[in-house]
């Protein structure tokens, strides 16, 4: 382990942290795999063996052998368990939805900022290349007037996902798993969203909402990881003044990954604590799935 090198600590041994976060923490320059956290010791074990960390399931040991912790668990777990990572100095790598619900969401965020420790929401998309240069082209004109995504997937009907329970829990599905990426860009490209003014949960877990944006710009986003739809259907759009800019799903997860480690060694050696998608995005993105919630079983 090289003396700059962050030593991060993984918490869960799910197809996502076996697939995404080991290796990419194994392998990027800036960070090394110190040690692998899991509630089943043989999952630890098996995991930390393949990279030469230390298993466990004790936090506090956990805490001793690192510097950040990145999180591949269901989201009232990470929000407990990263809270209490925060409050014990530890840089944070988390998933999104960042906790169950909005009062979880709001003390993490309230302890991220208390130990003045980074972090960042692996906001996949976000952090892609194409969507970077989307984006940047959107944001550097005006005269936007509206925008929609359609993120359609039968990612629940069969697959390494579909037995995630957290997931299946009819309030949560894609408003919760695949809701705050499709609020994220629609609020990136045309500014904050500001309320959900419909939502309605269909059969086939089939979310359809209604986004007002600051300034009067309302944008429509239509879910479901119910759709036996393949491949699936990731597409987003703008459109106003200068025609309609779209984007698909580009670009591997793999790839998303090393571009948030190169961001987040670089915010813990300078000491940065504010990042488009810090924990402060992910409350941001908490309050809109609130929100839809609300709107949708009242």
């Amino acid at each position: 382990m090289g003396q700059d090198q962050l030593r991060v600590g993984l918490v869960g041994t799910g197809p996502w942290a076996t697939t995404v976060h080991a290796p990419g923490l194994a392998d990027h320059p800036g960070t090394v795999l110190s040690a692998v956290w899991s509630r089943r010791p043989e999952a630890a074990a098996e995991l930390a063996q393949a990279y030469d960390a230390v298993p466990t399931n004790d936090l506090d040991e956990l805490f001793s052998q690192v510097d950040a912790l990145a999180f591949a668990v269901p989201p009232a777990v990470q929000a407990e368990l990263a809270t209490r990572a925060a409050e014990a100095g530890k840089h944070l790598i988390l998933e999104k939805p960042i906790a169950a619900d909005l009062a979880s969401a709001q003390r993490l965020a309230e302890a991220v900022t208390s130990a003045g420790v980074a972090s960042l929401v692996m906001l996949t998309l976000r952090f892609a290349q194409q969507t970077r240069d989307w984006l940047a082209g959107v944001t550097s004109t005006d005269g936007w007037r509206g925008g929609d995504v359609r993120w359609l997937s039968g990612a629940l009907l069969a697959g390494k996902y579909a037995t995630s329970l957290w997931r299946q829990d009819p309030t949560a599905g894609a408003l919760a798993d695949i809701g705050p990426h499709a609020f994220d860009l629609l609020d990136a490209a045309l500014g904050p969203i500001i309320d959900v003014l419909a939502a309605h949960c269909g059969p086939d877990d089939l979310w359809q909402l209604l986004l007002e944006h600051e300034g009067g710009i309302t944008s429509t986003a239509t879910l479901s990881l119910r759709m036996p739809v393949q491949p699936t259907v990731v597409e987003y759009s703008v459109y106003g003044d200068h025609g309609l800019r779209t984007l698909g799903r580009g670009g591997a997860a793999t790839d998303s990954y090393t571009a948030l480690l190169d961001d987040f060694a670089a915010m813990v050696a300078s000491g940065t604590t504010t990042h488009p998608c810090d924990v402060r995005r992910g409350l941001h993105l908490a309050r809109i799935v609130d929100r839809a919630r609300a709107v949708a079983f009242r």
